[in-house]
């Protein structure tokens, strides 16, 4: 793993724990290559889902740890571009009944849109579900990395 993407898992746990912001502890469980996975803690004091930036989005990416990235555009959108390995979810579908291609509660869940919209309002609807580590990252318009079409 690159040393920016150790960085910014670091800058995260100290930024969350100086804030106080009290949503999530996170604890970075790493090998002798550096970190390998995100565990994070539930906080009886968290109403709400994680808001990151696309760089740290990028960083969890890279980690081997059963994560998801969801994208919650319209299918015709999804099919246009998307983040590779990404699954199309669309926001409006999300209701009050789990999704099946999310069974897991405690999985790490990164969300995404095209500008970052519904991704806010999919992120928050997953986390009053019961889902404890959902990550926001915004829109695929500000996306500098890979992208792919079907």
């Amino acid at each position: 793993m690159k040393m920016k993407s150790i960085v910014i898992l670091v800058v995260l746990l100290i930024s969350m724990e100086a804030a106080g912001c009290g949503q999530k502890e996170v604890h970075i469980i790493g090998g002798a290559d550096g970190p390998t996975s995100i565990f994070l803690a539930e906080n009886s004091s968290a109403d709400s889902y994680i808001q990151i930036d696309q760089e740290m989005a990028k960083a969890m990416m890279e980690l081997d740890d059963g994560h998801v990235v969801v994208d919650v555009r319209r299918q015709d959108e999804f099919e246009a571009g998307h983040i590779p390995g990404a699954i199309c979810i669309p926001n409006e579908s999300i209701t009050d009944t789990q999704p099946a291609e999310l069974p897991d509660l405690n999985q790490v869940i990164l969300v995404y849109c095209r500008t970052g919209r519904r991704s806010k309002e999919a992120s928050q609807k997953l986390f009053d579900m019961g889902y404890k580590n959902v990550f926001e990252f915004g829109g695929i318009v500000d996306w500098t990395g890979e992208v792919v079409t079907e």
